[in-house]
């Protein structure tokens, strides 16, 4: 990518496939961001540039040890990643190119020790839920998926023919499960493509997919 490219780059703005920093004074900061992006659609990382868009510059050599540390030791599994230099006006930014994962999940180690997964979502890095880490496990299911049709799910497709979405805890309320059992009804039905889920700093929530619109599911469900 020749300066042009990178200015048109940064014209798009942040997104969910695009994040800008300025400088890396924490790879674990960069970890999550690595992790987000290999969760989601993959992204692209710009060192040395403001959030206001304007090129500052890496630092130092040292960016590019963080990065390495961010992607190896702080992420787990390791995020596979390239760096692209690009040069302006005497001053370097750094392109780190992720591709999104085929091993979901990618943690990413906290401050406080703690491994979490994220989810990319806009401008934004937002820790997932165990319903969510169930959903991307599923990915690995050799032999498919087959859930039955009970009272609990009967009830979950009648509350959300009559409501827009539902929590975890509202679910759980309705049905009188257990949180485990309800979170692998919830991650079952996402895989089979019954349901979806909207994620937020508030919190995540479920609702309806088209599948569930077009018609209510009988006594098997099948992926």
């Amino acid at each position: 990518m020749d300066v042009k490219g990178l200015f048109m780059l940064i014209d798009q703005g942040e997104s969910q496939v695009l994040d800008f920093k300025y400088c890396i004074s924490d790879s674990r900061k960069i970890a999550k961001t690595l992790a987000a992006f290999a969760n989601t659609d993959g992204g692209k990382l710009l060192i040395g540039v403001r959030d206001n868009g304007s090129i500052a510059g890496v630092q130092s050599e040292e960016e590019f040890y963080m990065i390495d540390a961010a992607a190896s030791l702080f992420c787990k599994p390791a995020v596979k990643y390239n760096i692209i230099q690009h040069h302006s006006e005497g001053k370097t930014v750094l392109e780190v190119k992720i591709e999104k994962s085929d091993n979901r999940p990618v943690y990413a180690k906290d401050d406080t020790g703690k491994w979490i997964a994220y989810l990319r979502k806009d401008d934004q890095n937002l820790a997932v839920n165990r319903v969510i880490l169930k959903v991307w496990k599923n990915e690995y299911r050799k032999n498919g998926l087959l859930i039955k049709v009970r009272k609990a799910e009967s009830l979950l497709f009648e509350y959300l023919h009559q409501n827009n979405s539902i929590s975890l805890s509202k679910f759980r309320r309705i049905s009188r499960l257990p949180l485990h059992k309800a979170e692998n009804i919830l991650s079952d039905l996402i895989t089979c493509g019954i349901l979806d889920f909207d994620l937020s700093e508030k919190g995540c929530s479920y609702h309806a997919s088209e599948k569930l619109d077009e018609q209510l599911p009988d006594s098997y469900l099948s992926y």
